[in-house]
């Protein structure tokens, strides 16, 4: 497939005028204690991420003969729950593929907003992404990171971060199949070309880090609690577009997933899954003086209680 277009400021603008009455415009706290770091808590959007963003913003782009075929999409949770939420808006059905290990807490928030989850194992979610197996069904398929409309939705994120930090020098921006990266990145370096975007991924899974070690996509084992950005590989239309907006990738281990979970919960009353925590637990790690003014993406919150109450403990 060919190499994908970064999407323009232009269609970013556009994109946050039709997502005006849908989208929560987040605000930027500091965090206490850490000197020129805000967090943009994505957890209150409908659905509880920033997923709604993109996902919403191709739903409502697609003619509506082709949404009414019912929509569907391949998630670990987020992207089927920001699903569920556009159907329910727009009165179509909504199906989700997900892997059966997919956290309970995120299944049960599918089904509760009207969406279809369909459990199968991890390797058939990712043998249907690589086989496009959407083709051979009837469905309006949302595709989770490669669709351009899904990326341009998900750069009003960045658009709204230099609104409200016009100086910001870094952006901490946690990576799984590279959607928000995509929009993301592009928004920032059309507005601020002098932003430093970090690539952030648990050292469990360093998908985008070992492709550009490597110079290419290669795949990786992933093992880690950050389920939402558990993705084994990075496609290759994808690639050359990360590649190119990452200034810097970097990995967080487990341990400090955990500590920052706890940290975002205690110290700034955020509840936030494992893939939220990655972007403040990079920043944390990183010397103030190479960060310099940060803001870090709590892109969601949905974690198991149990697990959590787990990890507060410990």
């Amino acid at each position: 497939m060919p190499d994908i277009e970064r999407p323009r400021k232009d269609e970013v603008v556009e994109a946050a005028a039709l997502l005006r009455d849908v989208v929560v415009p987040t605000p930027l706290i500091p965090v206490s204690g850490v000197d020129g770091v805000w967090i943009k808590p994505e957890i209150h959007q409908p659905g509880g991420s920033f997923k709604v963003r993109g996902v919403f913003h191709r739903v409502a782009r697609m003619s509506p003969e082709f949404r009414a075929r019912g929509i569907s999409t391949v998630s670990a949770g987020n992207t089927a729950k920001a699903l569920a939420w556009a159907g329910r808006h727009f009165g179509v059905t909504a199906r989700s593929l997900m892997p059966d290990s997919a956290p309970r807490a995120k299944v049960d928030a599918v089904e509760a907003l009207g969406g279809t989850p369909v459990l199968v194992p991890v390797e058939q979610v990712f043998a249907f992404l690589k086989e496009h197996g959407w083709e051979q069904e009837p469905y309006a398929f949302v595709h989770p990171w490669t669709d351009r409309d899904v990326m341009i939705g998900h750069g009003t994120l960045g658009l709204e971060i230099v609104r409200a930090l016009p100086d910001v020098d870094t952006v901490f921006v946690p990576v799984g199949g590279g959607g928000l990266l995509g929009g993301v990145g592009s928004a920032l370096k059309a507005v601020r070309p002098q932003v430093r975007v970090v690539a952030v991924e648990p050292a469990g899974c360093p998908s985008l880090h070992a492709a550009i070690a490597a110079g290419e996509p290669v795949e990786v084992q992933c093992d880690t609690i950050c389920d939402g950005v558990a993705v084994p590989y990075i496609t290759t239309e994808m690639f050359p577009l990360l590649s190119d907006l990452a200034d810097e990738s970097v990995l967080v281990s487990e341990e400090d997933v955990k500590a920052t979970i706890r940290f975002l919960a205690t110290d700034c009353h955020v509840v936030a899954e494992g893939s939220g925590a990655l972007a403040l637990a990079a920043a944390m790690a990183m010397p103030a003086e190479r960060r310099g003014r940060s803001v870090c993406l709590v892109t969601g919150g949905s974690i198991d209680l149990g697990k959590l109450a787990v990890i507060l403990q410990a």
